[in-house]
């Protein structure tokens, strides 16, 4: 549903909406439920329906449940429905009225509106003032309160941190970066320490294999010295035979290792 008209004209496929809102007077138990599209048709029907003298001008909306003064058009559209306002008339101040419920939903039982701080839904509340109250404190939360401050609608992030939907969408987009950032980071660290376990990995196979041609070196070694000590046991051997047929008085021809060699052949 549509309202022409409006302080500002509209945007091209700008939607400008009814939103169901709360009306009431300072210090007055008295409530009354309107709708509006922009906030000075708020304003205007806040005159009207309380009787406000428009002699009193400004009229001021606050916020029923902290004081809140309420006079910027993006800040008024992030605003929840049913969200509870209270006209200030002239130089009236707000004060807090401890009957009325501050910012109500219609569809909310009471029970949902008394939820304490320990809530399990009140615990991005408990992060957003750490982060309204010091912004640098990002860096000290952690991934599961900046996810869940990603999550929580912005509209409501918005109330919770009396800012607009526009500066809002920037700090969750902010807060997304800063939770890619850190997976980045982790992602890097995991890939590093698989790198250095596939060096150690390969450095031991190299070890081993150094190791095995080595002994595969030594093994060979032998085997050729073993080799070498047979031919040259034969050779020997073949020597003596021959200083045995042809030399007259092959002992006086052969040292005396030789004529042991010859000595340990068989006939």
């Amino acid at each position: 549903m549509e309202v022409a008209g409006g302080p500002r004209a509209p945007e091209p496929g700008e939607i400008r909406a009814l939103k169901q809102c709360l009306l009431s007077r300072n210090q007055s138990r008295e409530q009354y439920g309107v709708a509006a599209s922009s906030l000075e048709e708020l304003r205007n029907k806040a005159c009207d329906i309380l009787a406000i003298d428009k002699s009193l001008a400004p009229v001021t909306l606050v916020l029923a449940e902290d004081g809140t003064i309420v006079d910027d058009e993006d800040y008024f559209l992030c605003l929840p429905a049913n969200t509870k306002f209270v006209a200030l008339a002239g130089n009236e101040k707000w004060a807090y009225n401890n009957s009325d419920g501050g910012t109500a939903w219609i569809a909310q039982e009471s029970s949902d509106r008394d939820e304490t701080d320990s809530g399990p839904g009140s615990k991005w509340k408990n992060v957003a003032r750490q982060l309204k109250e010091d912004l640098s404190s990002i860096i000290l939360l952690s991934e599961e309160d900046l996810q869940m401050l990603i999550d929580v609608p912005c509209s409501e992030l918005a109330v919770e941190l009396c800012q607009s939907c526009v500066a809002v969408q920037g700090l969750q987009n902010m807060l997304q970066e800063v939770l890619d950032q850190r997976e980045e980071a982790r992602q890097s660290k995991q890939l590093l320490e698989l790198y250095l376990q596939a060096l150690e990995k390969e450095g031991c196979v190299l070890s081993k294999q150094q190791e095995s041609r080595a002994s595969y070196g030594d093994e060979r070694d032998a085997v050729d010295s073993g080799i070498r000590e047979s031919a040259s046991a034969i050779a020997l051997s073949r020597q003596v035979l021959i200083a045995l047929k042809e030399k007259p008085a092959p002992e006086l021809s052969l040292s005396n290792q030789d004529l042991e060699v010859g000595e340990h052949q068989g006939p």
